[in-house]
């Protein structure tokens, strides 16, 4: 896709899940005048409040997959923009998440019979999304779904954006797909990375120094622990992205 603007990414978070000294790994992409938040976890709306981005100025959410430090604090975004703000956000969901993220995440809390407000239609505008198939959100801001393997049995989703940035999210090592991107012209590739222990439900910073050169030099780490310090130069030629930094992604 041709565009002639630049895609803005400001990360809310970068740590993994059980970091303390990092927010949840939750991104702003900005694209002209559209702002996608990717991923609401437990830490999103603090950060959002600590870098003074107010909740109105978010088009569109999207979910990756439901894991707390990435859904926890859709909550709290659908009671606020609901009730303080008196709007509908927009929520753009996998296919394959739309029921469960209602079903076995938000429905204990925001389920409300006596307001009427009973499923996810309720609070926010929704927007099921089919993988790999491109969706245009904005005028020159497409997101195409991969699927991902995570936690086996439950789905996961990475990003494709404007066919240039991929956005993993939580995932295992697929060596073959990271090759094939960056052979497609895929210019960025945003990469989770579990910097120690062996591979189980992410990608360990040993596999993807597995990947060649080239490759390497086109990944920013995210997604990582609170011991992230002690491994920089240690990263072959991937960098360490970090939160509440803004990073522009020139357009194709």
């Amino acid at each position: 896709m041709q565009t002639n603007q630049e895609t803005k990414l400001l990360m809310l978070g970068t740590g993994g899940a059980f970091s303390v000294k990092y927010n949840n790994n939750n991104a702003l992409f900005t694209h002209g005048s559209f702002t996608l938040l990717v991923d609401c976890g437990v830490t999103a709306i603090r950060a959002l409040h600590q870098l003074e981005v107010p909740l109105t100025s978010i088009d569109a959410v999207f979910i990756t997959h439901q894991h707390a430090d990435h859904v926890g604090g859709l909550e709290e975004f659908a009671f606020q923009m609901n009730g303080r703000y008196k709007q509908k956000p927009r929520l753009i969901v996998p296919a394959a998440l739309q029921d469960s993220l209602w079903e076995h995440t938000l429905k204990g809390g925001l389920d409300n019979p006596h307001s009427g407000m009973t499923k996810l239609s309720d609070y926010f505008e929704v927007t099921a999304v089919a993988e790999d198939t491109p969706a245009e959100l904005a005028p020159g801001f497409t997101i195409r779904l991969l699927p991902t393997v995570h936690v086996v049995g439950k789905p996961s989703f990475a990003l494709l954006i404007n066919e240039s940035i991929y956005y993993s999210s939580d995932c295992t090592f697929d060596r073959e797909r990271l090759i094939r991107l960056h052979e497609q012209g895929v210019r960025h590739i945003l990469h989770e990375c579990q910097l120690t222990g062996t591979p189980a439900v992410h990608t360990t910073l040993d596999q993807l120094l597995s990947l060649p050169e080239d490759v390497q030099h086109k990944i920013q780490l995210m997604h990582y622990g609170d011991d992230m310090e002690a491994y920089k130069g240690k990263t072959g030629g991937m960098s360490f992205i970090e939160q509440h930094r803004t990073y522009r992604y020139p357009a194709l």
